[in-house]
């Protein structure tokens, strides 16, 4: 579970990199793309850390 969760978000930062560019060059359309993206990013690195917290407090009761 964690790594999929991981790599998800990998796959959304990788996603991103173009809209970063093009709103790093004054492209607002581009900006406005590259902040959903990083909403997304956001709640993604929720589940992840989720993830992990649930793993550990699993193992913990063994």
């Amino acid at each position: 579970m964690i790594m999929e969760a991981y790599e998800k978000l990998l796959a959304l930062a990788t996603t991103a990199k173009d809209d970063m560019e093009k709103a790093a060059d004054g492209n607002k359309a581009a900006g406005t793309r590259a902040r959903k993206a990083m909403q997304e990013i956001r709640e993604q690195a929720k589940v992840v850390r989720d993830a992990i917290l649930q793993a550990r407090g699993s193992s913990e009761g063994n």
